[in-house]
């Protein structure tokens, strides 16, 4: 299969660790691949684009939580003649506060994206992955830690992103007698502009927040003593792409230097 082009799938390509995975797998494509990348912010996409050499790039400015805009992207990379055979789904938002003070329209804001945006996002690329017997077809999806441990300043971000994880290990599910592997990469703090807005006006206590703990937030800190950068958590997904990871599938990699303690 390997005459034929390949294409590989980022969304949330524009900044954080969609652009760091981008700029990974950019570094080992060949010239017969086809690298499509999607944000919903174009002047983001732009740059990461143009930053990009060596390597066939497409553009497809995207919001995930749209169907008819999915839909276009699909359509788009199809036009390409390449064959889909790898994903990594990165794109995301987040969201901070109560769940007591929490709105029905913020809730439904960061399900659409982080949520519906996986759905919609996952499932189109199975289908199109299924059209070819192409070798190590994978889809990874960039979920959270936040998944799998209870966060007190953000149970809506958490509910998204263990919603994304649940129907990725269960799309694996179904897909594994096609030889299709779902994975999801579960980061915590990560040196991106959605950690930095999160740390507010004072970066410096931000940061040590995070990495000490807090113990009235019940957060244990990071046992590593250091933040992930994006390419921490770009590596992990290009891995799990990657040959190397041919029997791995429905698992949820933490990649969040024992914040979790794997709870």
């Amino acid at each position: 299969m390997r005459n034929v082009s390949r294409a590989v799938l980022v969304t949330g390509a524009g900044g954080g660790i969609g652009r760091a995975v981008a700029h990974r797998l950019a570094s080992r494509s060949t010239s017969r691949d086809v690298l499509v990348l999607t944000d919903s912010d174009e002047a983001a996409l732009e740059d990461t684009t143009e930053a990009l050499t060596g390597v066939k790039v497409l553009a497809v400015p995207t919001d995930v939580s749209d169907a008819g805009q999915v839909a276009a992207l699909f359509a788009a990379i199809r036009d390409t003649g390449a064959a889909l055979n790898q994903l990594v789904h990165a794109a995301g938002i987040h969201s901070v506060g109560s769940a007591l003070d929490t709105s029905v329209d913020e809730w439904n804001r960061v399900f659409a994206v982080n949520a519906t945006g996986t759905f919609l996002v996952v499932t189109a690329a199975a289908r199109q992955m299924l059209e070819t017997e192409s070798d190590n077809r994978a889809i990874v999806v960039i979920g959270s830690n936040a998944a799998g441990v209870p966060r007190s300043a953000m149970p809506v971000y958490a509910a998204s992103k263990a919603a994304a994880a649940a129907l990725t290990r269960s799309l694996g599910l179904e897909l594994a007698p096609r030889g299709i592997r779902c994975n999801t990469v579960c980061p915590g703090s990560t040196d991106t502009g959605m950690q930095r807005a999160f740390w507010g006006n004072d970066p410096e206590r931000g940061l040590e927040s995070v990495l000490q703990g807090d113990l009235a937030q019940f957060r244990v800190g990071v046992p590593l003593g250091k933040i992930a950068s994006p390419d921490d958590i770009a590596a992990t997904a290009a891995f799990l792409l990657s040959e190397d990871a041919g029997h791995i599938t429905m698992q949820d990699i933490y990649v969040d230097g024992g914040a979790t303690l794997r709870a």
